[in-house]
């Protein structure tokens, strides 16, 4: 196999995950209606990157439908083919400032989005799921309306700064990771997370705070078990096999 083969083998089986995880999230009511979207790098410096198709229902995204596309492309909202106007202004800019950030996931989940539309969306550490997090979450306030130009991509890009995840305030989440599986599990538990805090707020009664040393001990202790994203998207995509397969194609 020549190196453009196993090249053109690796960014196949990333528009694969991909789509897969369109699927997944679908199948778990992640969705919004035919909104909302993920995004990887294919280029070192992030410049050139896949994007779901705009309008299209995540239950249906095939690996071929992903666009591939250029953050310094002035005509890519012209065309007919254009992505989501937000899509575009979202990950375009993230993947050309923080070229680490190689897979890009925004949803607008429910536990997420409840939080976020709290006065005071910070994720409390009252558990092992929401001290994952702990200092390791961007908070952004900074809400004006749908993300679609680049000024406000830009600015978003810097909200999300040195983390992985982020809380939008009034909006949703945007995780990034190195991986599609590695992303894929920070939404996983992020939403999680904010399913705890928000049943614990629901019963009326004093939260169990844990101790900012306990808290970032928990957090370093999560470093230990990054294999279990590879493992559990492995076994998702089993599954997806079984109930939504296509989604290779």
């Amino acid at each position: 196999m020549t190196s453009n083969d196993s090249q053109d083998s690796l960014l196949w089986q990333q528009r694969v995950d991909l789509a897969a995880a369109f699927r997944i999230a679908a199948h778990w009511g992640w969705h919004e209606s035919v909104g909302n979207h993920f995004s990887a790098a294919v280029s070192a410096d992030g410049h050139q990157f896949l994007l779901n198709p705009r309008w299209k229902h995540f239950a249906l995204i095939k690996a071929s439908d992903l666009l591939l596309l250029n953050s310094e492309d002035p005509t890519v909202l012209d065309g007919p083919d254009a992505p989501d106007p937000s899509a575009w202004c979202i990950h375009g800019r993230i993947h050309a400032s923080q070229p680490q950030a190689r897979v890009i996931l925004h949803l607008h989940t429910p536990y997420v989005t409840a939080l976020c539309g709290l006065a005071n969306p910070a994720l409390l550490p009252i558990d092992q799921c929401t001290a994952r997090f702990f200092d390791r979450l961007a908070i952004d306030l900074g809400y004006s309306g749908i993300a679609d130009d680049r000024a406000e991509g830009d600015r978003l890009a810097r909200a999300l700064g040195k983390h992985r995840c982020m809380l939008m305030g009034n909006h949703g989440a945007l995780v990034t990771g190195a991986s599609v599986a590695e992303a894929f599990e920070e939404m996983y538990y992020l939403e999680r997370a904010c399913q705890t805090l928000v049943l614990a707020y629901s019963t009326g009664q004093p939260l169990n705070i844990l101790p900012n040393d306990l808290a970032l001990k928990t957090a370093s202790d999560w470093d230990d078990y990054q294999g279990m994203a590879f493992a559990h998207f492995r076994d998702l995509k089993k599954l997806l096999d079984q109930y939504n397969p296509g989604y290779e194609q």
